[in-house]
């Protein structure tokens, strides 16, 4: 808390020192433009929503991305928290970083942490992660211009590209399964934006909600389709191998939309790369925590480059190959 009223205090001097060089003022440089840091050390507050490796990639990153950037050994301490899915656990989380005095910046890993402590913390600065649409997901005014403490980076996925790819390793396809979870923004505006892309291919989307990670099994079987794409949604991935088992009895492929899902059994995607992503995020921290930015006018970023993973082994379980040319583009081929 004390990094950031010192940040809203250095743009208030900001501004007037503005409004003093229009009036013929000396223009004194302000803290923030001369990138003014605390010595002193520094205490995050993570709360990462539930454990599977795209969110464990996003940490993972963070915390590298604050070590390159000076952040080691006794100057900087984290509180990292899992709720593992459960909302009131959630909500106790944000609502002990929001009364913690000591904590600096808060990392709100996935749409529903983000949420949660949009919602309960003012005063301290908040960078979300691995958050699909921000904006729908009302954590901030806009992508360009948060407005508030809430800024972060987007994981919104490449959805056309990862279904177009769906229809180069298996062209006979023509309707895909979606099992995704209701109480999740960032999954619904997935299904959404599968289901524009998905008119534009040809394709036909299934889509089957569930409400908790048990029921992701059941919901896969009961879809007849060609193939499953699987959206950044926290509780099917965190049951992914219940929908593999479902895809390899059909013996049709999962499109995922995270590289780690291909690395646990789905057949391909063009992916983000997540512990790139936590990196990105670590160094839109550092900018908050030196007095460089704040989050109100940081605008969201986002890793638009998408890489191609394959997994060899799953394709070989459904009987089916890759072409020469996709293997040649692969970032990662997993036997």
């Amino acid at each position: 808390m004390k990094l950031f009223k010192s940040v809203q205090l250095a743009a208030g001097v900001a501004a007037t020192a503005l409004l003093l060089s229009a009036c013929g003022g000396s223009g004194a440089e302000s803290p923030a433009s001369s990138g003014a840091a605390n010595d002193g050390p520094v205490k995050i507050g993570i709360n990462q929503y539930v454990t599977h490796p795209s969110l464990d990639a996003v940490a993972k990153g963070f915390k590298k991305g604050m070590a390159d950037a000076g952040y080691t050994g006794d100057k900087i301490s984290y509180d990292e928290q899992n709720p593992q899915g459960e909302a009131a656990t959630n909500t106790s989380i944000v609502g002990k970083f929001a009364s913690d005095k000591d904590i600096d910046l808060v990392l709100a890993i996935a749409t529903p942490a983000a949420q949660a402590a949009a919602q309960t913390i003012t005063e301290i600065p908040v960078l979300f992660s691995a958050v699909t649409d921000p904006v729908d997901a009302k954590l901030v005014a806009s992508a360009e211009a948060p407005g508030a403490n809430v800024t972060g980076t987007s994981d919104k996925n490449p959805v056309k590209e990862q279904l177009e790819l769906l229809t180069k390793i298996k062209p006979d396809a023509k309707t895909v399964g979606i099992v995704y979870s209701s109480g999740e923004a960032n999954s619904a505006i997935q299904v959404k934006w599968a289901k524009e892309a998905a008119a534009e291919l040809g394709l036909t989307i299934e889509d089957k909600a569930i409400s908790a990670s048990s029921e992701v099994q059941q919901a896969a079987s009961s879809l007849n389709v060609d193939a499953f794409y699987v959206p950044t949604d926290n509780a099917v991935v965190s049951a992914l191998e219940g929908l593999i088992q479902v895809s390899q009895d059909k013996k049709i492929p999962v499109i995922s939309a995270d590289g780690s899902s291909v690395k646990r059994g789905a057949t391909a995607t063009y992916g983000l790369n997540y512990e790139k992503l936590g990196e990105q995020t670590a160094a839109m921290a550092v900018k908050i925590l030196k007095g460089e930015a704040t989050p109100a006018t940081m605008p969201v970023e986002t890793i638009t480059e998408a890489e191609l993973y394959l997994n060899t082994a799953a394709a070989e379980k459904i009987g089916m190959t890759f072409p020469a040319d996709l293997l040649s583009e692969a970032v990662e081929t997993y036997k």
